[in-house]
């Protein structure tokens, strides 16, 4: 664990593409795939404070776009923490990030997502 400020240049396009993937899904209504992306999302850009608050927002803009009162609510303490645990390097490493875990729940990788951490040298614990 240390101090995480800035994410590898070769993996922000695939954070890049799961953010607009969930946008074009959810545009699209659908929410269980664009959720899904935002997940993962969330999973390549948790150790990096600004990408993990943004996967946050993203997060928040779904709950309240679909009404989701526990999704809202669930996100506003992890905006308010979440990147300054991503700086300090305090994450629990492949959480989704959505309301329905707890924030502070390790979980495992999915394969495609810790290759291309390893590969662009970001943490994987």
């Amino acid at each position: 664990m240390g101090l995480n400020t800035t994410m590898p240049r070769g993996l922000r396009p695939y954070f890049e593409r799961e953010l607009a993937r969930a946008a074009t899904l959810l545009e699209e209504g659908d929410l269980s795939r664009s959720w899904r992306h935002l997940e993962r999302a969330h999973v390549l850009g948790q150790a990096f404070p600004l990408e993990h608050t943004r996967a946050h927002w993203r997060m928040l803009r779904f709950g309240l776009r679909i009404k989701d009162r526990r999704e809202i609510l669930g996100q506003l303490p992890r905006l308010a923490v979440g990147g300054v645990k991503s700086f300090v390097g305090t994450i629990p490493t492949g959480n989704t990030g959505g309301a329905n875990i707890s924030a502070l729940r390790p979980l495992p990788i999915p394969e495609d997502l810790r290759e291309l951490l390893v590969a662009h040298g970001a943490p994987v614990h």
